[in-house]
């Protein structure tokens, strides 16, 4: 048999105990991203043309603006 000895560190007392649980980091859990799906639909060019324009103006972008109203329309709802 073997002669090697284990030695375990001092058991810590509670203050420090209590000092780990408060100041400990909690991390984040990451949230993974949704796999995307791609829509193709065919809408009037006078429809398109309000819709380009009014995202222009804001700055946004035609994609986001309709991922919002479908959003709205059947996430937001079932709330």
């Amino acid at each position: 048999m073997s002669n090697k000895k284990i030695i375990f560190g001092v058991k810590p007392d509670r203050p420090d105990i209590d000092s780990w649980v408060e100041t400990r980091a909690i991390e984040e859990t990451k949230k993974v991203p949704e796999k995307m799906k791609r829509l193709t639909i065919d809408i009037p060019e006078s429809l398109h043309k309000a819709g380009k324009s009014a995202c222009a103006l804001r700055g946004t972008k035609i994609a986001d603006e309709v991922r919002d109203l479908l959003n709205d329309k059947y996430i937001k709802n079932q709330l």
